[in-house]
């Protein structure tokens, strides 16, 4: 199943940042964009998922300098339209897999295209990793760790449900049952013609 190698190199990825936990390490894919072209999309698609996580942890120090902050609002917005454009790739990439597939004449489109269930897949794994972590946090009370089991096990079950969902889907495609389109998201905001305030219309 396609989730099985997702979870796995999600698994691996945010494995790899851990060893040295900081947002400023060097990023290096061990997956060839040309012979394991999904493995490297997933690879890099959950490493800056992973990235803008610890992002967004910072930036909500109540003591951050404002200066930094600003910059960090910067890189996480530049991370947002990495993360949109990743999942592109990954959409286009199932594409091209089912290519070749015509849709039969009852096939449905569904209300999200794979990728995007790839997108909230890598989020959750993070999620996984970072609950887990709560539950044997030394210095967090038994209270605390509880309730973090508690969150951890709905968590677990959230992700058998959604990669059952998105293979269920793909498999769909492959038969002809759904079809899938790509469609970009027109992000306005990092649009010089678009955006009033960068074009000078404040």
């Amino acid at each position: 199943m396609f989730t099985e190698q997702a979870n796995k190199i999600f698994k691996e990825v945010i494995d790899t940042y851990h060893v040295i936990n900081t947002v400023d390490q060097p990023f290096t894919n061990p997956y060839d964009s040309q012979s394991d072209v999904i493995a490297h999309l997933l690879y890099r698609k959950c490493w800056i998922d992973t990235v803008q996580w610890h992002y967004e942890d910072i930036i909500r120090d109540p003591n951050i300098d404002p200066v930094a902050a600003l910059a960090l609002k910067r890189k996480i917005d530049a991370s947002n339209q990495d993360r949109t454009d990743m999942v592109e790739y990954i959409d286009s990439y199932f594409l091209d897999t089912y290519k070749e597939v015509t849709p039969k004449a009852t096939a449905t489109i569904n209300t999200e295209s794979p990728a995007w269930g790839v997108d909230r897949l890598s989020i959750l794994a993070l999620k996984i990793y970072h609950m887990h972590e709560e539950t044997v946090r030394a210095g967090a009370s038994d209270a605390h760790k509880a309730a973090c089991q508690k969150k951890l096990a709905i968590l677990l079950e959230q992700r058998v449900d959604l990669s059952t969902a998105i293979d269920t889907l793909l498999d769909d495609i492959q038969k002809g049952d759904k079809y899938m389109k790509v469609y970009k998201q027109m992000k306005m905001y990092n649009d010089e013609s678009l955006n009033p305030v960068l074009r000078g219309e404040q």
